[in-house]
């Protein structure tokens, strides 16, 4: 066999010498180099983030009036009477998220179940786009929808002396509304990235269609799904209008979901919105709890990561 370069010598023009050397492509090194400078600003965006609230948050903790033990473990926040104790927003905060998880989560699987395994196309034509609209709509309408018919709706089935007006169970029960979409699209294209031949092999061995789906597909994609659920939960903790419109604005520290309480989300929006004075211990604790919440939303970043990588290298 003749080596490779004779052959492409042999196969060149003559008189015209075959250049080996790489051409360079000009196209491809700016869109390399445009998409270098989007991770970079990426990058930066959040390292400016982190530094705002880490610069801010040290203020309110170099103070010597509140220490970070006494910031995670004490009981009350009454910043009135300097009791900064993160507890009653983090415990409404939650109470929220549970509630909204429990909502969204079984129904968020059971539609990507059906939409993956059940539905004709003219059905996901239909429902594709009205899970699509859900997730369009403002977060303040859902606010709105749920003080003034969740809750009266919860209060007219378990009593107006029992619910009150604002309370966290209309405000995770329409946060699990808000989540439902994220969860079934990402499950869907976690259950669709499934080889076929598992569910051919399935079908030859006689498994109907729901053991294919559940016994078969599910342990599958479990890689997926468990991202999707902890990225739910990421987007339930995170949420501010929904829970500043109708779980209410005061801290207490309760179980009850018919009980009004404040999140950390909805206590940064009322404390923002009113007249506190820069660089006071009030203005502070906002970005103290803002450090709080990145961190949070950081660890369920990776250990999302971790549970893909997991889980993925079982299946494979």
């Amino acid at each position: 066999m003749k080596p490779l370069n004779r052959t492409l010598l042999e196969l060149a023009p003559k008189g015209r010498q075959l250049n080996l050397f790489r051409k360079p492509r000009w196209n491809e090194a700016l869109i390399q180099g445009f998409l270098f400078l989007c991770g970079l600003f990426s990058i930066l965006t959040t390292l400016g983030i982190v530094y705002e609230l880490g610069k801010e948050a040290w203020l309110f903790f170099g103070s010597g009036q509140v220490s970070l033990v006494e910031f995670l473990t004490y009981p009350r926040w009454q910043p009135q009477a300097d009791e900064f104790g993160i507890l009653p927003l983090l415990n409404a905060t939650l109470m929220t998220t549970t509630i909204a998880m429990a909502i969204a989560l079984p129904l968020g699987l059971c539609v990507a179940i059906y939409l993956s395994e059940y539905a004709s196309l003219r059905a996901r034509n239909i429902i594709k786009p009205v899970l699509e609209i859900l997730a369009g709509i403002p977060t303040i309408v859902y606010g709105y929808f749920a003080l003034t018919f969740m809750t009266p709706m919860l209060r007219a089935i378990f009593g107006a002396d029992v619910v009150e007006i604002y309370n966290t169970a209309s405000a995770g029960l329409v946060m699990g509304i808000l989540i439902l979409p994220l969860i079934s699209s990402m499950s869907e294209d976690a259950l669709n990235a499934v080889p076929r031949s598992l569910r051919e092999g399935a079908y030859a061995l006689g498994a109907t269609r729901l053991e294919v789906a559940v016994r078969i597909v599910v342990p599958a994609a479990i890689s997926g799904i468990a991202a999707a659920i902890i990225i739910g939960v990421s987007r339930a903790i995170g949420e501010t209008m929904i829970v500043a419109i109708a779980a209410g604005a005061g801290p207490n520290l309760t179980l009850n979901p018919f009980k009004a309480a404040e999140t950390m989300t909805g206590h940064i929006v009322r404390i923002s919105g009113g007249d506190l004075s820069y660089d006071s211990i009030d203005y502070n604790s906002i970005f103290a709890i803002g450090l709080f919440l990145f961190f949070i939303t950081l660890i369920l970043n990776i250990l999302s990561q971790y549970v893909v990588r997991r889980f993925r290298e079982v299946v494979e």
